[in-house]
């Protein structure tokens, strides 16, 4: 019989997470009950969320025991179906994998792809949560005006690339933040106007102040951290933050979010704060899919992936996309 390489949760980490707080053990292929599928692993996805799911903290999602087996979202092979709305050989895409070559999903969780109309993984990216999480935190949530300047932070990863992109198809002004000088040349050539290099910046604030001259109208903040303290002294009247993520904060995850108070400057610009999450908008799922849809087969929105092989690079596929040294969205691939 062959065996099922799975990663369990050795220990909540402390500060970073480590390769070495999970583990990897060898584990029986799995059997499906009633109203569940068996599938073999094909692509596996790992998202800041996650960081949440591993800290004894209160979080919005529910949270992992030390020992449990990890989750996230992933794409493969239905082996054995034990649900009458799927057959062997389907390829299905759940937010409900084990970090693991074998898993078994419930069939409820479960959307069969096509992979004539788009390669699979982009269910994990632009044509999944991703890409849903910056369609509504922008058009939905943040709600901009024709022409007005929208700072995006992470603007090359897997939200912030179809951000900026969105903001571009909608015509408003996207302004990029982000690691590293090639990656601000990847988002100018999705149509940002320009970009800040957050490591390089002697005053970030100021960077912010140069780049969007008519001041910042709507911040899309995927990181927290410094970066949300300099849009902050650059928003404009009625200006409006959307808080998607912290991912700044993945290594001090258990310590409170101590920084430069904003009451005053909230108060006089009259700014709205917002956070986000994209289970409020499920509702929309369907129009929210067709439009990015019909955009990607346009050939309008575009996709960085960053991929690792292998069940056993996991983990550190994990812990890179959290330090940001990804470029696009990150995917193991097995």
């Amino acid at each position: 019989m062959k065996t099922n390489p799975s990663w369990f949760l050795r220990r909540f980490p402390s500060g970073m997470p480590r390769p070495d707080d999970f583990v990897l053990e060898q584990g029986r292929i799995p059997n499906p009950g009633p109203g569940e599928l068996l599938v073999k692993s094909l692509w596996l996805s790992v998202d800041p969320y996650m960081r949440g799911r591993i800290s004894p903290a209160k979080n919005y999602a529910a949270g992992l025991k030390v020992g449990d087996l990890m989750l996230g979202g992933g794409v493969g092979e239905v082996l054995r179906s034990e649900d009458p709305g799927f057959r062997t050989g389907d390829i299905v895409q759940s937010d409900c994998f084990g970090w693991q070559t074998h898993t078994v999903i419930p069939a409820k969780t479960a959307i069969i792809l096509d992979p004539e109309q788009a390669p699979v993984q982009t269910s994990l990216g632009c044509l999944g949560m991703p890409g849903l999480t910056a369609y509504f935190a922008l058009l939905r949530t943040a709600r901009p005006k024709l022409g007005e300047t929208v700072l995006i932070s992470a603007a090359s990863g897997a939200v912030g690339q179809i951000a900026g992109q969105i903001a571009r198809i909608k015509g408003y002004d996207p302004v990029a933040i982000a690691g590293t000088d090639e990656k601000i040349a990847w988002c100018k050539e999705l149509g940002y106007r320009t970009g800040i290099n957050h490591r390089t910046a002697s005053d970030l604030a100021a960077a912010v102040a140069e780049s969007c001259p008519n001041g910042v109208d709507v911040f899309i903040d995927n990181t927290a951290g410094p970066v949300h303290d300099a849009a902050m002294s650059n928003l404009n009247v009625f200006g409006r933050v959307v808080v998607v993520g912290t991912v700044a904060l993945a290594d001090r995850f258990d310590r409170p979010d101590i920084g430069l108070r904003h009451l005053r400057r909230i108060l006089i610009q009259r700014a709205r704060i917002e956070g986000f999450l994209l289970d409020d908008f499920a509702s929309e799922n369907a129009i929210a899919k067709a439009e990015l849809s019909e955009w990607y087969k346009r050939g309008l929105l575009q996709t960085r992936e960053d991929i690792l092989d292998g069940i056993e690079s996991v983990p550190s596929a994990f812990v890179r996309m959290l330090k940001g040294e990804n470029f696009g969205k990150q995917l193991v691939r097995l």
